[in-house]
């Protein structure tokens, strides 16, 4: 019997008073393809520094994507 595949579906990372946090949304898959979970939505503060790192570059890309369109 295989495990249950997790999948994240979307995220999205903010600032808040307690520092970054990432909120997500996943659905869990069975061994036949079958939904079994849908659209669970997930919140957690981000405390790895790489991590943190990578939200800003990722913000950073947004912002001069956004800048270049404008």
């Amino acid at each position: 019997m295989l495990a249950n595949i997790k999948k994240i579906t979307s995220f999205t990372a903010h600032t808040t008073a307690e520092g970054q946090r990432l909120s997500y949304t996943c659905s869990e898959i069975d061994e036949s393809g079958n939904i079994v979970v849908n659209n669970d939505r997930i919140s957690c503060i981000v405390l790895d520094n790489d991590v943190i790192g990578y939200i800003e570059k990722i913000n950073e890309f947004l912002s001069n994507r956004e800048n270049k369109t404008s």
